[in-house]
């Protein structure tokens, strides 16, 4: 428990660089890099104040702070004041979830480490920053949350058939800030740093 500052330097976070992807794949990918030789996607909808949803919220560069209850794991987010609610009462993944930014996750021990499964993410999601490909029905996320001392690793593990080849694996890093509190985060107050429909940088300087 307590609040987290997540590393965004060099040791403090690795991918498994670049996916491998299944031809329909990267065909999104494809066009998503036609669009941005043209000045288009430039831009994430995070620029428009909307929230990152799984696997993204996990490396955003603000605070998180891990709450437990019984039955249930609550990891507040700085970024968008967001929440993720993971149960680890012995109740499995929904079949059939609503799509949700976050998705539904459910939890088990193993041992020290907390491994998590997420499903039913919402197609408004970016799976993998940089590529254009959204998550699908099909889409899941495996994560095993492991403390030494401390420091907390996240290893993040992304399956969707349709669009990898294979598993991609990220892993993000966060250290423990016993004196650090969470603060407010409101992305719409004064927000300046706007984006078109297009991903097209809309700077506002008032």
């Amino acid at each position: 428990s307590g609040v987290w500052s997540p590393g965004v330097g060099a040791g403090s976070r690795t991918t498994a660089t670049p996916p491998k992807l299944t031809p329909a794949g990267q065909a999104i990918k494809d066009a998503f890099d036609a669009g941005k030789a043209e000045g288009r996607n430039l831009q994430t909808p995070q620029a428009r104040c909307v929230p990152n949803g799984m696997p993204g919220v996990m490396r955003t560069p603000y605070p998180f702070e891990f709450l437990f209850s019984p039955g249930r794991v609550t990891i507040l987010v700085e970024t968008h004041s967001q929440i993720r609610r993971i149960y680890v009462d012995g109740r499995s993944v929904p079949e059939d979830p609503d799509p949700a930014y976050q998705g539904h996750s459910v939890g088990r021990w193993e041992g020290d480490t907390l491994v998590v499964e997420t499903v039913g993410l919402s197609p408004a999601v970016t799976l993998i920053a940089e590529t254009g490909l959204h998550a699908t029905e099909n889409s899941r996320i495996r994560e095993r949350f492991t403390r030494t001392g401390d420091r907390l690793t996240d290893e993040i593990t992304i399956t969707d058939p349709g669009l990898l080849a294979e598993p991609y694996v990220m892993v993000q890093n966060y250290t423990l800030q016993p004196d650090w509190e969470m603060r407010e985060y409101v992305c719409q107050e004064n927000n300046r740093d706007s984006v078109d429909d297009e991903g097209r940088p809309s700077m506002d300087l008032g």
